[in-house]
């Protein structure tokens, strides 16, 4: 069993930064790859981010490409997510998921396990 909490978000202006954190507990949190995905209001969930358990190798969504990126450290089991040059449309809701499938996953139904959400607010 895994558990997944989110940190770190809150409100920033245009062209600011926030890095948000996902603590996990569970002894099997080393062996699941990690994503990022983000939900605004009114629109699905969409992927972000992706990091690979034994490789540390990285796949982002072209939206955030060059601005984002996700990291995991496993001596203290959490995975981050530092965002850089943040837009308006950056804005949502973001959640950190891990499965065990192999490859990069980037539909949110593959993941197995799922944190709250931390909110990311940019203003114009």
């Amino acid at each position: 069993q895994v558990q997944l909490v989110e940190s770190g978000g809150g409100l920033v202006q245009a062209g600011g930064s926030l890095r948000l954190s996902c603590a996990a507990s569970g002894r099997t949190f080393a062996s699941y790859n990690m994503g990022w995905f983000r939900q605004a209001p009114g629109k699905e969930r969409e992927f972000v981010a992706h990091i690979n358990w034994r490789t540390s190798s990285t796949y982002y969504a072209d939206s955030v490409k060059g601005r984002f990126s996700i990291s995991r450290d496993y001596a203290k089991n959490t995975v981050y997510l530092q965002m850089n040059s943040l837009k308006p449309e950056d804005t949502a809701l973001y959640y950190c998921a891990g499965h065990r499938v192999g490859g990069v996953v980037l539909t949110p139904n593959a993941y197995d396990y799922w944190g709250q959400g931390t909110q990311v607010t940019v203003s114009s």
